[in-house]
Protein backbone atom coordinates (compact mmCIF):
# COMPACT_ATOMS: atom_id res chain seq x y z
CA UNK A 1 0.00 0.00 0.00
CA UNK A 2 1.35 3.37 -0.85
CA UNK A 3 0.30 6.57 1.07
CA UNK A 4 1.64 10.21 0.43
CA UNK A 5 2.25 12.68 3.66
CA UNK A 6 0.50 16.08 2.16
CA UNK A 7 2.51 18.85 4.43
CA UNK A 8 0.45 21.76 4.85
CA UNK A 9 -3.50 20.38 4.11
CA UNK A 10 -5.26 20.89 7.49
CA UNK A 11 -8.46 20.05 5.92
CA UNK A 12 -11.43 20.60 2.98
CA UNK A 13 -12.39 23.78 3.92
CA UNK A 14 -14.63 24.48 1.21
CA UNK A 15 -16.51 23.01 -1.78
CA UNK A 16 -16.84 25.85 -4.64
CA UNK A 17 -19.99 25.56 -6.84
CA UNK A 18 -20.13 27.75 -10.07
CA UNK A 19 -23.84 28.63 -10.87
CA UNK A 20 -25.75 31.21 -12.94
CA UNK A 21 -28.52 32.81 -10.75
CA UNK A 22 -27.30 33.12 -7.26
CA UNK A 23 -30.65 33.85 -6.09
CA UNK A 24 -32.46 31.00 -7.18
CA UNK A 25 -29.00 28.86 -6.36
CA UNK A 26 -29.56 29.95 -2.84
CA UNK A 27 -33.25 29.15 -2.61
CA UNK A 28 -32.29 25.26 -4.06
CA UNK A 29 -29.22 24.83 -2.04
CA UNK A 30 -31.16 25.87 1.27
CA UNK A 31 -33.83 23.29 0.40
CA UNK A 32 -30.93 20.75 -0.48
CA UNK A 33 -28.70 21.08 2.97
CA UNK A 34 -31.66 22.27 5.42
CA UNK A 35 -29.99 25.88 6.38
CA UNK A 36 -29.74 29.44 5.04
CA UNK A 37 -26.67 30.92 3.83
CA UNK A 38 -24.53 32.50 6.52
CA UNK A 39 -23.09 35.26 4.26
CA UNK A 40 -23.03 36.53 1.05
CA UNK A 41 -20.02 38.64 -0.33
CA UNK A 42 -18.92 40.58 -3.40
CA UNK A 43 -15.56 40.00 -4.54
CA UNK A 44 -14.94 43.40 -6.62
CA UNK A 45 -11.87 42.02 -8.29
CA UNK A 46 -12.78 39.14 -9.39
CA UNK A 47 -15.89 40.18 -10.23
CA UNK A 48 -18.26 37.27 -8.71
CA UNK A 49 -20.59 37.40 -5.78
CA UNK A 50 -20.32 34.47 -3.44
CA UNK A 51 -23.16 32.84 -0.93
CA UNK A 52 -21.50 30.44 1.94
CA UNK A 53 -23.36 27.35 3.76
CA UNK A 54 -21.76 25.98 6.78
CA UNK A 55 -22.48 22.19 6.98
CA UNK A 56 -20.91 20.05 9.40
CA UNK A 57 -17.04 21.32 9.34
CA UNK A 58 -17.12 22.02 5.66
CA UNK A 59 -18.63 25.38 3.83
CA UNK A 60 -20.08 25.41 0.69
CA UNK A 61 -19.27 28.17 -1.60
CA UNK A 62 -21.81 29.14 -4.39
CA UNK A 63 -20.02 31.53 -6.94
CA UNK A 64 -21.99 33.73 -9.13
CA UNK A 65 -21.00 35.98 -12.23
CA UNK A 66 -21.21 39.71 -11.55
CA UNK A 67 -20.27 40.89 -15.17
CA UNK A 68 -19.54 38.84 -18.01
CA UNK A 69 -15.70 39.21 -17.01
CA UNK A 70 -15.34 37.10 -14.15
CA UNK A 71 -13.52 34.06 -15.07
CA UNK A 72 -16.97 32.21 -13.26
CA UNK A 73 -19.04 33.60 -16.44
CA UNK A 74 -16.58 32.38 -18.27
CA UNK A 75 -16.45 28.96 -16.65
CA UNK A 76 -20.18 28.61 -16.90
CA UNK A 77 -20.16 29.15 -20.30
CA UNK A 78 -17.86 26.68 -21.50
CA UNK A 79 -19.10 24.15 -18.53
CA UNK A 80 -22.00 25.08 -17.26
CA UNK A 81 -22.78 25.26 -13.70
CA UNK A 82 -21.57 23.03 -11.36
CA UNK A 83 -18.47 21.79 -9.27
CA UNK A 84 -15.75 24.39 -9.36
CA UNK A 85 -13.09 23.65 -7.04
CA UNK A 86 -12.10 22.07 -3.68
CA UNK A 87 -10.06 24.35 -1.15
CA UNK A 88 -8.03 23.24 1.09
CA UNK A 89 -7.19 24.55 4.06
CA UNK A 90 -3.40 25.09 4.89
CA UNK A 91 -0.92 26.39 7.59
CA UNK A 92 1.15 29.14 5.50
CA UNK A 93 0.28 30.12 1.33
CA UNK A 94 3.22 31.35 0.19
CA UNK A 95 5.30 27.95 1.89
CA UNK A 96 2.53 25.39 0.52
CA UNK A 97 2.37 27.22 -2.86
CA UNK A 98 6.22 26.99 -3.36
CA UNK A 99 5.65 23.28 -2.28
CA UNK A 100 3.05 21.87 -4.65
CA UNK A 101 5.03 23.51 -7.16
CA UNK A 102 8.32 21.68 -6.46
CA UNK A 103 6.25 18.46 -6.52
CA UNK A 104 5.21 19.01 -10.16
CA UNK A 105 1.66 21.17 -9.20
CA UNK A 106 0.94 24.09 -11.87
CA UNK A 107 -0.03 26.76 -10.06
CA UNK A 108 -2.56 29.65 -11.64
CA UNK A 109 -1.59 32.14 -9.12
CA UNK A 110 1.69 33.21 -8.55
CA UNK A 111 1.52 34.53 -5.70
CA UNK A 112 -1.82 34.54 -2.89
CA UNK A 113 -4.45 36.91 -3.21
CA UNK A 114 -7.58 38.20 -0.91
CA UNK A 115 -10.11 36.05 -1.80
CA UNK A 116 -13.83 35.65 0.00
CA UNK A 117 -14.60 35.08 3.23
CA UNK A 118 -11.41 36.57 4.83
CA UNK A 119 -8.92 34.33 3.22
CA UNK A 120 -5.71 34.38 1.29
CA UNK A 121 -6.13 32.11 -1.67
CA UNK A 122 -3.90 30.60 -4.51
CA UNK A 123 -5.36 27.95 -7.29
CA UNK A 124 -3.42 25.02 -9.08
CA UNK A 125 -3.99 24.15 -12.53
CA UNK A 126 -6.86 21.05 -12.91
CA UNK A 127 -4.41 20.11 -15.70
CA UNK A 128 -1.74 19.40 -13.00
CA UNK A 129 -4.52 17.47 -10.68
CA UNK A 130 -6.70 15.19 -12.58
CA UNK A 131 -8.57 17.40 -13.73
CA UNK A 132 -9.60 19.17 -10.39
CA UNK A 133 -9.37 22.68 -10.07
CA UNK A 134 -7.93 22.71 -6.36
CA UNK A 135 -7.79 26.50 -4.47
CA UNK A 136 -5.14 26.46 -1.24
CA UNK A 137 -6.54 28.64 1.12
CA UNK A 138 -5.64 30.53 4.59
CA UNK A 139 -7.28 32.60 7.17
CA UNK A 140 -5.83 36.19 6.87
CA UNK A 141 -6.16 36.60 10.49
CA UNK A 142 -3.51 33.78 11.08
CA UNK A 143 -0.81 34.68 9.26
Amino acid sequence: MFFVVIMGIKKLEHIGIAVANLEASELLFTQLLGCSPYKREIIENEHITCSFFQVGDIKIELIAASNGQSTIAKYIEKRGEGLHHLAFEVENIKDSLQEKQSQGFEPIDAEAKRGADNKLIAFLHPKSSNGVLVELCQDIKSQ
